[in-house]
């Protein structure tokens, strides 16, 4: 028999399709924006560095937080685990 559990997601799908949404819907007012400015090409790459250095660490730090925050469990439980076969050996 077939025992493997149902994947459950911490978000519901309207939330992530919600946020995504948003994600898109800003970026292409950026993206909008800089077609439409009245600048040289030299000066529309300028000012799309910023928000593309934006966009990719507002990925980028909540990664290495979550990752952070995961190893410091997964190090607290090997010490825990390793506390407790101690304490049964002695």
């Amino acid at each position: 028999m077939n025992k493997i559990k149902k994947k459950i997601y911490r978000n519901p799908p309207a939330f992530t399709l919600m946020a995504w949404a948003s994600f898109a819907f800003f970026v292409a007012l950026i993206l909008i924006g800089l077609y439409t400015l009245k600048e040289p090409l030299m000066g529309k790459g300028y000012y799309l560095m910023g928000p593309v250095s934006l966009i990719s660490s507002s990925f980028t730090v909540p990664k290495v937080v979550r990752d952070n925050q995961e190893d410091e469990d997964n190090y607290n439980l090997l010490l825990q685990k390793a506390t407790i076969e101690d304490d049964s050996n002695t």
